[in-house]
């Protein structure tokens, strides 16, 4: 028997209306049909991935629409159940793994996590991303595109009002509450910047067309507006600690990695300790340049240590943008990373278009800077270097203890970091891989891990022509991606406190205030995440090790780099098996709570 539902032009089928010859085909139409319902079940995300059907559609958020996934999600776990993994070709062994992982998670997500219930930030992104999408890339002709806009807008007042409907506000968390406040009014500005501008050009239709959308968009955001503050807020009792058990649930599913939460931890911990050393070393280089004359102990004691690093870093310090020149800076430093892994053959150069632009409003308050990628099914399209511009009421103090974190130094690390080789140059190279079921689910290690990685890879290669402080402000990165994981599961997990973790950071990791102060925030808005460039980076840097014992005299830089980002965004231990020809493994079972 068939079972049909229809949203938006788009059919979803039930698994049992058809069948395979066998298990390669059977993946194949399992996979197709699932991309080809992302866009049933979220426009927006559709949009973002270059499926542009349902462009004019926004998500539906209210409790029919979760069961019509739920239901959609089950049957995709009972098709991909009956496919023998063993009988499949090793590429869509590794897809069909990663497709699992992900029906898995968005179950959890739905029954067990229930974000939708205590997480207002989740909405407020949607409705942004739903305009933003549209118009920050001209995949389509420009009154095709702001037609949908028109459409999107208009349906603001729904989606708004499924959101509140969705949102418990007892469960929602304090810090969720206000930081979606600011965001929503972030919608406001987008309306402002992005649409309006482009209204006087079109005919009289779209223009009328879009001033009734943005006329009920506004109404629709201020009603929303007035509901988190007068409403929300006051009630937002939550608690962003998920704790153990949603933790490793999350964790084991936001990783795909065989580590545990306890072995991360462990990890992190001894390479904390080993990193401190290593910047001590490169501090003594930079300190007896200044003080020629330095003798220092043979056995120094960490508070000895701490005052070095510190010293070093000060140096750094002294090489501070002005607070509206780092979007500017950032592009110069853009061209000098790609100049230099031209001239050191680290990797193939993409072709793909990059921008450096300034963080739209309702993306701010969680980090400096993102990369944002073209959708895999739109080839040729930008992608975004976002930098996020300093708040206008930050006091003097505050912005200086930003810049003094945001160095010049640390710029180059951002712009390696985000852009190149990076995640610009990473996920261009990977979104080439014919699987785009493999783009659309990308692996946050791989990714996050990639971005560390490059960080090292650059530094070792000599950029900078080996400047000592580069070098440090370097090592310095990596220890906020070691604290990053360290804090990541105390705080969900161990109740480490505000004060505790922000002593970790200054005085443990070296961060300036700002930096640490909006880590904290960071880290109670999101959790596991914050895991996937330490996780990401051991693995990376484990793999590299041995395939370059493996290859011998033929390994060289830009042959492993290449053919490590040909295999798309998986995690890294599906390209182990790639690259080493060993079995595809399964899934990792998340760590019980509580086991020792």
């Amino acid at each position: 028997m068939k079972k049909t539902l229809a949203i938006a032009g788009i059919a979803i089928v039930s698994a049992i209306a058809w069948a395979a010859p066998d298990a390669d085909e059977a993946y194949s139409q399992l996979a197709d049909r699932y991309l080809d319902e992302i866009a049933v079940f979220s426009p927006v995300t559709a949009t973002a991935l270059g499926d542009h059907r349902a462009d004019d559609r926004l998500d539906e958020v209210d409790a029919a629409a979760r069961e019509r996934k739920r239901d959609a999600f089950l049957e995709y776990r009972e098709a991909l159940a009956a496919i023998d993994r063993d009988e499949l070709l090793r590429a869509n062994q590794v897809d069909a793994a990663i497709l699992e992982n992900k029906i898995e998670s968005t179950l959890f997500d739905l029954d067990a996590l229930q974000e939708w219930a205590w997480n207002p930030l989740y909405y407020v992104r949607l409705a942004g991303n739903s305009v933003y999408g549209l118009l920050s890339r001209d995949f389509a002709p420009l009154e095709e595109r702001l037609a949908n806009v028109a459409s999107r807008l208009a349906q603001f007042p729904r989606f708004l009002e499924q959101a509140r409907e969705s949102l418990q506000p007892e469960r929602v968390p304090k810090i969720h509450a206000e930081t979606a406040i600011q965001q929503n009014r972030g919608l406001v500005t987008i309306i402002d910047s992005m649409v309006v501008p482009l209204m006087e050009e079109q005919s009289p239709e779209t223009r009328e067309l879009l001033a009734a959308a943005i006329d009920s968009a506004r109404a629709a955001i201020a009603e929303h507006q007035a509901w988190l503050e007068e409403e929300l807020l006051p009630r937002a009792n939550g608690d962003f600690r998920v704790g153990a058990e949603l933790y490793d649930r999350k964790l084991a599913f936001a990783l795909n990695s065989s580590l545990s939460r306890r072995e991360i931890r462990t990890l992190a911990e001894s390479e904390y300790e080993l990193v401190r050393n290593e910047m001590y070393e490169i501090a003594k280089q930079v300190y007896v340049g200044l003080h020629p004359y330095t003798a220092f102990p043979d056995n120094p004691d960490e508070a000895y240590k701490q005052a070095i690093i510190r010293a070093a870093l000060e140096e750094a310090y002294r090489q501070l943008p002005q607070r509206d020149e780092i979007v500017a800076i950032a592009r110069q430093y853009l061209q000098q990373a790609s100049d230099f892994v031209v001239e050191k053959n680290i990797v193939t150069m993409p072709e793909e278009p990059v921008e450096i632009i300034v963080m739209p409003e309702f993306q701010r308050g969680v980090a400096l800077a993102y990369l944002s990628p073209p959708g895999p099914l739109d080839k040729g399209q930008k992608a975004f270097y976002a930098v996020a511009p300093l708040p206008s009421d930050w006091t003097d103090a505050q912005v200086e203890s930003f810049l003094r974190e945001y160095n010049l130094y640390s710029i180059q690390n951002l712009t390696i970091h985000e852009a190149v080789p990076g995640h610009y140059l990473q996920l261009a190279l990977s979104n080439r891989h014919p699987s785009a079921l493999r783009s659309a689910l990308w692996s946050g290690p791989f990714v996050e891990g990639w971005a560390v990685y490059a960080e090292r890879v650059m530094i070792d290669a000599g950029y900078l022509d080996d400047d000592p402080l580069m070098r440090l402000v370097n090592r310095k990165w990596y220890l906020r991606a070691i604290t990053n994981a360290i804090i990541d599961s105390a705080i969900h997990v161990d109740g480490m406190t505000q004060d505790e973790a922000m002593k970790l950071m200054i005085e443990g990791g070296f961060q300036e205030e700002r930096e640490a102060a909006g880590k904290w925030v960071r880290a109670q808005l999101s959790s596991a995440q914050l895991s996937t460039y330490f996780v990401g980076y051991q693995e990376h840097e484990a793999l590299r090790a041995d395939v370059e014992s493996a290859w011998g005299d033929e390994f060289t830089l830009r042959r492993y780099h290449d053919q490590l980002l040909s295999y798309g965004s998986p995690p890294v231990r599906f390209v182990r098996a790639l690259m080493l020809n060993d079995p595809i493994p399964d899934n990792p079972a998340p760590e019980t709570p509580g086991s020792p």
